[in-house]
């Protein structure tokens, strides 16, 4: 056979010279290793700071915001401050009409002056009982001494008897007309303590000093404090003291403790990074769709005079800090290579069910074949969204694999056809 295919060769040398190309051709398709469309992206492992947060957002408060109302009905005369005015304690903000109020002063006045004057009268009452009582007083001695004697009747000593009984009686009436007469002035004076103080209170003053933050009255409104007291005003007390009302979901909850550092972001300065402290955690929850949440107070200076009342924060709190440890990225931890570069043997399916045993954490080294990463279990520490901390298993300098690249061009659009066609000319 080997005999026939020679001379069938030497019959047919361009034929066996095309089919010698082909198989050649087939032969290296064949043995010619596939490129790959991809490649792995790796870490140094370093050393360095690892922190955990709990993120969270919240609204930026004044420390002590005061409401300023009214206790009096009436229409605002005057108005003396606005938005942003810097304001002292006891400066007067604004003034509601006094004419009505002032009316019921005069008029409590005018009750008082008349119940002391009645209460001289029954003074002048009292005393004019008391000498009559002392006159009947002697006159029943008198006329008691000359019945002992016989010198007066029975009849005679009744009428002296009934005389002093008149004038005691009197005297009593004297005197609780004298008491009525001072209750009466306790009660018109506390009237008119009631009506001055209305009238103060028709100047509406600061009761401690700070910004205003809000105005809710212009000359001319009227307010009415039937029911309730109506605001005016909104004072910040100090604007260089700040806090933040962070909401933390009651998963995240138990890592919060007081005295936690805090850095939140605000969105009208997004390169700046403002620091601050954990002051309280309330315990009372907040409950909306269903989703509990509690609410985290922080303290932070305002000594610049950035953050403003309402602003949004973007909070992270640190609940765990450790410095110069072994670290890699988070994200290493959960990436996996894909299965054909893995080269780990399938594991065999037990005959008998075990318990579920928690996996250990696993890394993936870069190798000296890019495409055969190194496996690799070991301890961790600290774990933070954005590094953890390795103990042991890996050392400082060693390349972990954390994310696949895509070797594959990307398809042009419009726009990149647009450039091309643009650079060529």
């Amino acid at each position: 056979m080997f005999e026939t295919i020679r001379a069938w060769v030497k019959r047919h040398r361009v034929w066996s010279a095309i089919i010698a190309l082909v198989l050649l051709f087939i032969l290296y398709r064949i043995v010619r290793p596939t490129p790959h469309d991809y490649e792995y992206v790796s870490e140094t492992v370093t050393r360095g700071e690892v922190l955990r947060k709990v993120s969270a957002s919240g609204k930026v408060r004044a420390l002590n915001t005061i409401k300023v109302g009214t206790e009096v009905s009436g229409q605002v005369t005057k108005v003396y401050v606005d938005f942003n005015s810097p304001v002292k304690a006891g400066q007067v903000l604004a003034e509601i009409d006094s004419t009505r109020v002032r009316a019921r002063v005069q008029q409590s006045e005018a009750q008082v002056a008349l119940a002391r004057a009645g209460l001289q009268q029954t003074v002048a009452n009292v005393a004019r009982a008391r000498s009559e009582l002392e006159i009947q007083e002697r006159d029943f001695a008198r006329q008691r001494a000359l019945a002992e004697r016989g010198f007066v009747s029975k009849a005679g000593l009744d009428i002296a008897q009934s005389k002093l009984n008149s004038a005691r009686n009197a005297l009593q009436v004297a005197l609780a007309q004298t008491q009525s007469g001072n209750a009466q002035i306790s009660q018109g004076t506390a009237e008119l303590s009631s009506a001055r103080l209305d009238l103060n209170r028709t100047v509406i003053v600061a009761p401690a000093s700070g910004v205003i933050i809000n105005k809710l009255v212009e000359p001319g409104t009227t307010v009415a404090a039937s029911f309730q007291t109506p605001n005016l005003f909104e004072i910040a007390a100090d604007t260089t003291k700040m806090q933040v009302e962070a909401s933390v979901d009651e998963a995240d909850i138990g890592q919060i403790i007081e005295g936690q550092d805090v850095t939140f972001t605000v969105d009208s300065y997004p390169n700046d990074i403002f620091r601050a402290k954990v002051r309280q955690v309330r315990k009372a929850p907040v409950e909306t769709q269903n989703v509990v949440s509690y609410l985290v107070i922080i303290d932070v200076d305002n000594k610049d005079g950035k953050l403003l009342p309402g602003m949004t924060a973007n909070v992270e709190i640190i609940t765990g800090a450790k410095a110069n440890v072994l670290r890699v990225p988070t994200n290493a931890l959960r990436f996996r290579p894909k299965l054909a570069d893995r080269g780990e043997p399938k594991e065999e399916k037990p005959g008998a069910p075990e318990k579920k045993q928690t996996p250990k954490p696993t890394l993936y080294l870069a190798g000296t074949d890019l495409y055969r990463p190194v496996r690799k279990q070991i301890q961790i520490g600290l774990q933070g969204d954005d590094y953890t901390e390795v103990t042991s298993g890996i050392k400082a300098g060693d390349k972990v694999l954390v994310r696949t690249k895509s070797l594959k061009p990307k398809p042009k659009t419009d726009d990149n056809a647009d450039e091309d066609d643009s650079a060529a000319s």
